[in-house]
């Protein structure tokens, strides 16, 4: 027999649940969340664990989100969201929006409009069974990846909460709010990431270069005392 499906969730519920969360992992060393036994087995078997052993005394993982992260953040237009569902299996979701659709609230809570898409509703089933997830945000242009794991929920129907969030101007149909609490964030290295420059920024630069063209024909115009003229 299937199970009934959950009652929407609101900010407030879900700040309460996504709280209980994180105070579960006070105290504990946030490799934890990706570092299990097995993994650390591997480790030990390949080498790399005396050097992540060090990692984790001296600190180890980020919790909380810096000002440094949170301008990453919300500078990005694209950001993939992984869950799983409770049979353990794994889904990836892109979601994407000018820059500024990702927003932090506060140290542990990024947050961001769902828009209606496609009407399929993995992610959002995978969440109600199983709360845990990842965001994975890639700067191309500068090669570098961040994962951040946590925990996520479906904010339905509070729209004041969307009107916050939704980017101005932005063409879409917001549907609800994805409410996502840190529990640990780390840099990846940059190999292997290929460099690409966003359209907006190429066209920028090249708008700027055809101005200042302008600018110095025009100098160069006035130097000669009249229209410049290409030699035959």
């Amino acid at each position: 027999m299937s199970r009934p499906p959950l009652p929407p969730l609101t900010l407030e519920t879900a700040v309460q649940k996504v709280g209980l969360a994180e105070d579960a992992w006070n105290g504990r060393d946030p490799t934890r969340v990706a570092f299990t036994d097995t993994v650390k087995a591997i480790q030990a078997r390949k080498g790399s664990r005396s050097a992540y052993a060090r990692m984790e005394a001296n600190g180890s993982w980020e919790r909380l989100i810096t000002d440094d992260l949170k301008a990453e953040i919300e500078s990005q237009t694209s950001v993939f969201l992984a869950t799983a569902n409770s049979e353990g299996q794994p889904y990836i979701q892109h979601r994407g929006g000018p820059a500024g659709f990702l927003q932090v609230l506060d140290e542990h809570t990024i947050a961001f409009v769902d828009y209606a898409g496609n009407r399929q509703y993995i992610t959002q089933g995978n969440l109600q069974e199983n709360s845990k997830a990842q965001l994975f945000l890639i700067d191309y242009a500068h090669q570098r990846r961040i994962k951040v794991w946590g925990m996520a929920r479906v904010v339905e129907g509070d729209e004041a909460l969307v009107r916050r969030l939704m980017p101005k101007g932005y063409r879409a149909r917001p549907e609800q709010v994805v409410l996502f609490t840190v529990t640990a964030w780390d840099v990846n290295c940059p190999q292997h990431i290929p460099q690409r420059i966003e359209a907006a920024d190429v066209r920028a630069a090249i708008e700027s270069r055809d101005q200042r063209i302008a600018v110095l024909e025009a100098e160069v115009e006035r130097l000669a005392g009249g229209p410049l003229r290409v030699r035959e």
